[in-house]
């Protein structure tokens, strides 16, 4: 059965990147982000063979379950739903929303890099849209940053849609305050995150913003 999640009250969406975490490093930082607050859980191990990838997410999951927080599987929509995973994340390049869905039988978000990329992910009704990379990034180093510009207006746009918008790529908190004034209202944190001393207040403190901002 898929589990019912309130992804347009979210805020902070946290990916546990396997560029940035050893296996034995998962479980410990999902315990301290969701104890910061984030509202939504990926899991990304583009290099990974299936099987571990697998592993590391029955492991996740209970403390997905748990929190309340929806865990997400970076592609591969036939391995969330062997796992029990609450759905998939796709790329341009994979797999249609309605296809994805259909064998997750769960969640799918969709990544844009463009205006015109993310009015045709809000055409396929995805459950959520990502946008960016907003700022430079060494999780997507070949990607062009799309900058600040046109945040509002896709906001506006998925907003109609009732489909959330999750801004991505660069964020950090220092630089949060501009994507939020720019229109964000949901962000994606991936390196900031993972690689602060303390992730746990690190989410905090990003969450705060949103709270200063009304956003």
């Amino acid at each position: 059965m898929i589990r019912a999640f309130p992804l347009r009250s979210a805020k902070l969406y946290a990916i546990l990147d396997a560029s940035y975490l050893a296996e034995e490093g998962f479980v410990p930082m999902a315990n301290k982000l969701i104890a910061g607050g984030i509202s939504v859980m990926q899991i990304r191990a583009k290099e990974w063979p299936l099987e571990r990838i697998a592993r590391v997410a029955r492991l996740v999951l209970p403390i997905c379950k748990k929190a309340g927080v929806p865990l997400i599987l970076n592609d591969y929509p036939d391995l969330a739903a062997e796992v029990g995973a609450d759905g998939v994340h796709v790329g341009q390049d994979d797999l249609p929303v309605s296809q994805a869905r259909e064998i997750s039988k769960g969640i799918v978000g969709k990544s844009t890099h463009s205006v015109e990329q993310a009015k045709n992910a809000l055409s396929e009704k995805p459950d959520y849209i990502a946008y960016g990379p907003i700022f430079a990034t060494a999780t997507k180093p070949d990607y062009t940053p799309v900058g600040l510009t046109n945040i509002a207006y896709i906001s506006k746009l998925s907003e109609a849609a009732e489909i959330p918008l999750f801004c991505i790529g660069g964020i950090r908190l220092d630089n949060l305050d501009d994507v939020i004034l720019a229109g964000a209202t949901r962000v994606v944190i991936v390196s900031a995150l993972l690689c602060s001393t303390d992730p746990q207040i690190y989410a905090r403190d990003c969450l705060k913003k949103f709270s200063s901002s009304n956003a």
